[in-house]
């Protein structure tokens, strides 16, 4: 009776290591007049917390007087959503949301250079937590007295509820494309019968109009 929950616990440890691991990019990020941006990308729910954490620090032979490091958390929808924009970043960073709508997320640093002549390089590493990746665990267990192993069903509780609403919303769109394809189909079937019915008119026309001509030139009784 024992194994079952150890395997268990064993399982979800490693399920949730994998899902952070995901998150994390370590990159740098050149200095140019007009500012070097890059966008990291990931894709986040609706009503979804969000936990960006930012360490930037100059690479070697580069100083951070010689450039500034912007950074801004937008999304992808169709109102371009804008959550977060902070300038001069330097070390450490942490920022928190909350997503309004399904979409990608984007976290976009800009690098300009301060000082013409110089070459400057920042050094980025970005962990972007979302969802139940986002939730403080930690904080919750110390707080309501949860042993290691309910600690891990609570974010095992959490992962799998974030699934049943990814897969509740992909079957909303699936409905809404099969509904697009069904209207388009219908009005290509519309006007493959109207292009039909125009051109049989056009032939009976064609065919009175010519035996009108042929018995006005005589041509046929």
């Amino acid at each position: 009776m024992q194994r079952a929950p150890s395997r268990l616990l064993f399982i979800a440890t490693l399920f949730l290591a994998l899902l952070s691991l995901v998150s994390a990019i370590k990159f740098d990020l050149t200095a140019t007049p007009h500012g070097h941006v890059k966008c990291i990308w990931n894709y986040a729910l609706s009503d979804s917390l969000v936990i960006v954490t930012a360490n930037v620090v100059p690479s070697t032979s580069s100083s951070v007087d010689h450039q500034r490091m912007d950074i801004e958390v937008v999304d992808g929808s169709k109102h371009n959503n804008v959550y977060l924009s902070k300038k001069g970043i330097k070390g450490e960073t942490r920022l928190a949301i909350n997503t309004h709508s399904h979409a990608d997320l984007g976290v976009c640093f800009k690098n300009s250079l301060l000082k013409k002549g110089e070459k400057a390089t920042m050094t980025v590493d970005l962990d972007v937590d979302i969802g139940a990746d986002a939730v403080d665990y930690n904080a919750i267990a110390n707080q309501e007295s949860l042993s290691g192993l309910e600690t891990e069903m609570r974010k095992l509780e959490a992962v799998a509820n974030e699934i049943v609403n990814e897969m509740e919303y992909l079957k909303k769109r699936e409905l809404r494309m099969a509904d697009t394809n069904l209207s388009t189909n219908m009005r290509v079937t519309n006007f493959a019968i109207l292009t039909l019915v125009a051109l049989l008119a056009l032939g009976v026309w064609q065919v009175f109009h010519l035996r009108g001509f042929f018995k006005r030139k005589y041509l046929i009784d």
